[in-house]
């Protein structure tokens, strides 16, 4: 597989290099999300979008869930969730927070989920959100989307939000998208739906196969 199409992207995992220069920066990162669920702040506008996309009972992933803060929000609104994050102290904090929720620390790059049966899982929906994606290294973009278009149903969508001040600009993700087999429907500036901007983007994509066959 190779590499992503941009130049300015990092050449490590950012969040592995955070995590190698701070020991407890995972464990800070939690606390900080507690703090400020227990301040009252509304911490869900990306879980009640995706919610509002699904049909009840949908199988969802929570792609690099960290905390459980998305996935955990969609299970208590009767989804089937699935939450990977490459962290392992967020996993611990995930299944200590939302215990009806299968959690696993996995990198997306080797994202490989099977159901009882040996067969693939595939789902509904897949969410990224956190700014996940632009965490990833330059050489990591294209297999973790690929791993996730591998993951997803037929008629199923990828929603990923990420700036696009911290190194992942918008024609490289396409470009890496489609790359992987996945095609950008819609953009977004915000996860409330604003228009397309400079500044953020929330993107819903589908698989590539689904509109060559419809063209």
């Amino acid at each position: 597989m190779s590499a992503g199409s941009g130049t300015g992207g990092p050449g490590e995992n950012l969040w592995l290099s955070a995590v190698r220069e701070n020991p407890e920066h995972a464990r800070g990162y939690a606390e900080r999300w507690r703090r400020l669920e227990a301040s009252g702040q509304d911490l869900h506008g990306e879980a009640r979008l995706i919610d509002a996309m699904a049909a009840r009972g949908s199988r969802i992933l929570d792609a690099g869930c960290g905390t459980g803060r998305v996935g955990g929000y969609l299970a208590r609104a009767g989804h089937q969730v699935v939450g990977v994050d490459l962290d392992e102290h967020l996993i611990e904090v995930a299944r200590e927070d939302h215990p009806a929720v299968r959690w696993e620390t996995v990198n997306l790059t080797a994202l490989d989920l099977r159901e009882e049966d040996g067969a693939q899982m595939l789902f509904d929906l897949q969410v990224s959100a956190g700014n996940v994606l632009a965490f990833l290294a330059t050489d990591e973009r294209r297999p973790a989307l690929a791993r996730l278009a591998e993951h997803l149903a037929p008629e199923g969508r990828l929603v990923v939000g990420f700036g696009l001040d911290r190194g992942y600009a918008a024609e490289d993700f396409g470009a890496d998208a489609a790359a992987a087999g996945l095609h950008l429907e819609q953009r977004f500036s915000s996860w409330d739906l604003r228009p397309a901007a400079d500044d953020f983007l929330v993107g819903v994509l589908g698989r590539a196969s689904r509109h060559s066959s419809r063209a």
